[in-house]
């Protein structure tokens, strides 16, 4: 059963695809209609689970679930695999990949392969404050206080 993302609890599972270049406004409203109708059809066990998909930042895939209602199951965490490859196809974008991280800078989602991020600290492209999207986050309460969060206050707090 589809919800709309916002109306999901703070306690919903999520899953965040970040695709790897932004994806224009007309590329995401052609897929809002797909992402609506996997939420509604995506199932565990024959149970219908109550679902959300969306694009925010026109760079990130997120699917959540009320795990109040129903767990993801392996088949159906696999169908959601499958369907993200899917998008991919549609959409001529990697979302699956995960070797760049995601920052704020300047008002725009910036990419950067790991391998950089010591020379990108050394000439002040990355800093402290700089936000850092870090897609590991698994709830959508984390996504709503930390997501993104100053890099300094993540993982990346040891290039500082």
């Amino acid at each position: 059963m589809f919800v709309p993302f916002d109306q999901l609890p703070t306690s919903a599972r999520i899953w965040i695809y970040q695709a790897s270049r932004p994806l224009t406004a007309a590329e995401v409203a052609g897929v809002e209609p797909a992402l609506a109708q996997f939420a509604a059809a995506w199932t565990s066990h024959g149970r219908s689970l109550q679902a959300s998909a969306t694009v925010l930042h026109q760079q990130f895939l997120v699917i959540g679930l009320n795990e109040a209602v129903a767990d993801a199951s392996g088949c159906s965490i696999d169908a959601s695999v499958r369907f993200v490859q899917q998008l991919e196809q549609q959409l001529g974008v990697a979302l699956l990949e995960k070797s760049r991280l995601a920052f704020l800078i300047d008002g725009q989602v910036r990419l950067l392969g790991r391998s950089a991020l010591r020379q990108a600290v050394a000439d002040g492209t990355l800093m402290p404050e700089t936000l850092y999207f870090d897609n590991t986050v698994a709830q959508r309460g984390q996504m709503q206080q930390a997501w993104p969060a100053p890099a300094a206050a993540t993982w990346l707090a040891r290039y500082f």
